[in-house]
């Protein structure tokens, strides 16, 4: 047989789909809640009507995203054991305890207090309608906590042990799981990702409807929020995957060289920023490097060896070669090189364009309409400056702006990517093999049929999701009724009010 065609390459590829498919709703889901939560808070405690509108238009928003990203997760565990028996027989035990909590802990607070928000807007108080979305907010971070620590615990096996007779994995100690400094880095630094995903959408589609002259003042407030969390969890993408680095390297220095492709030992250790030539026998055909980096990456100083890939593969085959039966330890370098790029390029533009926008709305470049047309009090220099300098920085800064959407999402995605792909051969990282994980009595054609079904499945799912998006994204916040402006101070309102009992939600789907 083929080995490109494979049942275990098949289920690998239909896994990766579903995975970065799905992981395009995770971080919207995540940041989303939070700051629609932020927004709502700022109602409550101002009375001013643009947080209102603006809350119930983020909050559209969240809605349409989180029901995609339920659908197509519930799918992702099909697959378990449909293609991965023989993963879920192995590690069942340990690797089912963190899920078990996202599913009974974290989806329990989303769906119970979702459901909640969604139809208490005319039913519920202010404050406790507010703690709803907020615990919301709080069981999506659990949920990514919750997964991320059983990821982690692929990454990075502890607080297991293997049983003799069955040959099974244990779990003996599941605050080691869940509290390893494996989770706990990924984390942070996946949840920074997803409020960077957030700040973007947010920016871009409020740029949009500036750009346009629309809804201006809940616009101008959306654009500041959004570039804040940009800049904010820019930084902190950069702090917590400089943390992650150092952990992956001592864990798996595989991945760090081939995240480089750095083949032999070198010291002090370049990082390459870009490259040509094939990466599989070299990067250094042509290649601007910076030195030192990689050191600093690996050890926190400039000047210290990083093993090469073919050293470490060396120590690996030694180590683990005869148990498992594998001759060679190197993953996909093409693929980990490049990955790893585009991730940490996306990513930081991403953060540019943030900085970039704060500065030119702060230097007032980026004049909403009423503030080029002088009806604010702005002084006669920033007018005249704005006028000239404005209309060209605006024409390409909201462009700019717009495309941002997409760079936290591509980021992640080759991030995802890059993790996943840069520990094999391992689906348990020295404990499990990817070829011994798969399902024996899983075909070739059985494999393509579900990996087929799925992705025209998904294809159909994303025409859905995207034209929902654009409807309500284009229509932009809605207009508030005296209900809005007046819900009730008790739970149930006045039921004495015929009226009101007779008044339909204004916030439900």
């Amino acid at each position: 047989m083929d080995l490109a065609l494979a049942p275990e390459t098949l289920a690998r590829w239909q896994f990766g789909i579903t995975t970065v498919y799905h992981f395009l709703f995770v971080p919207l889901t995540i940041s989303l809640a939070s700051l629609t939560a932020g927004l709502q808070t700022a109602w409550v405690r101002t009375g001013k009507e643009k947080y209102l509108r603006a809350t119930k238009f983020w909050g559209k928003l969240f809605l349409i995203n989180i029901a995609l990203g339920v659908v197509t997760g519930i799918l992702q565990e099909f697959q378990f054991g449909m293609n991965w028996s023989d993963y879920s027989r192995f590690v069942g035990d340990v690797f089912g305890a963190p899920l078990a909590f996202e599913a009974l802990i974290a989806f329990f607070f989303e769906s119970t207090f979702i459901g909640l928000w969604i139809f208490g807007w005319d039913r519920l108080p202010q404050r406790i309608h507010l703690a709803c979305i907020w615990m919301v907010a709080i069981g999506t971070i659990l949920s990514a906590y919750f997964i991320l620590a059983a990821n982690s615990w692929m990454q990075h096996p502890v607080g297991y042990r293997i049983d003799e007779e069955s040959g099974r994995a244990e779990l003996t100690d599941i605050v080691a799981v869940l509290t390893q400094n494996t989770a706990v880095a990924q984390f942070f630094h996946t949840i920074a990702a997803a409020f960077l995903a957030g700040g973007a959408f947010m920016v871009g589609i409020a740029a949009w409807h500036l750009m346009r002259g629309n809804h201006v003042p809940v616009m101008r407030s959306s654009l500041r929020v959004g570039l804040v969390t940009l800049v904010v969890s820019g930084l902190l993408v950069a702090a917590s995957g400089d943390r992650l680095g150092k952990i992956m390297y001592e864990q798996q220095p595989m991945k760090m060289a081939a995240a480089e492709a750095l083949w032999d030992t070198e010291a002090p250790a370049p990082f390459s920023l870009f490259a040509i030539g094939d990466v599989d026998k070299g990067h250094n055909t042509v290649a601007i490097e910076l030195p030192g980096i990689l050191s600093f990456l690996a050890h926190d100083n400039f000047y210290e060896a990083v093993p090469g890939i073919n050293d470490t593969n060396e120590e690996l085959k030694e180590k683990y070669g005869e148990k498992f039966g594998i001759d060679d330890f190197r993953p996909n370098i093409a693929v980990t090189y490049w990955g790893f790029r585009w991730m940490i390029g996306f990513g930081m533009a991403s953060l540019g364009v943030g900085l970039l926008g704060l500065w030119l709305t702060r230097r007032r470049f980026l004049l909403a309409p009423e503030l080029r047309t002088g009806e604010d009090e702005v002084p006669r220099l920033a007018l005249t400056r704005g006028r000239v300098l404005g209309s060209r920085l605006e024409r390409w800064y909201w462009r700019l702006a717009v495309l941002t959407i997409g760079f936290p999402l591509i980021a992640s995605s080759w991030g995802w990517i890059f993790t996943e792909m840069g520990r094999q051969p391992w689906v348990v990282y020295g404990v499990l093999p990817t070829s011994s994980a798969v399902s024996p009595g899983v075909s070739q054609g059985e494999v393509i049929t579900s990996m087929a079904i799925y992705t025209l499945l998904y294809g159909v799912l994303a025409v859905v999701e995207i034209k929902l998006l654009l409807k309500y994204a284009k229509a932009g916040p809605p207009e508030l009724t005296e209900a809005d402006l007046n819900p009730p101070k008790r739970i149930g309102g006045d039921h004495h009010d015929p009226e009101q009992q007779d008044r339909p939600m204004a916030f439900s789907y």
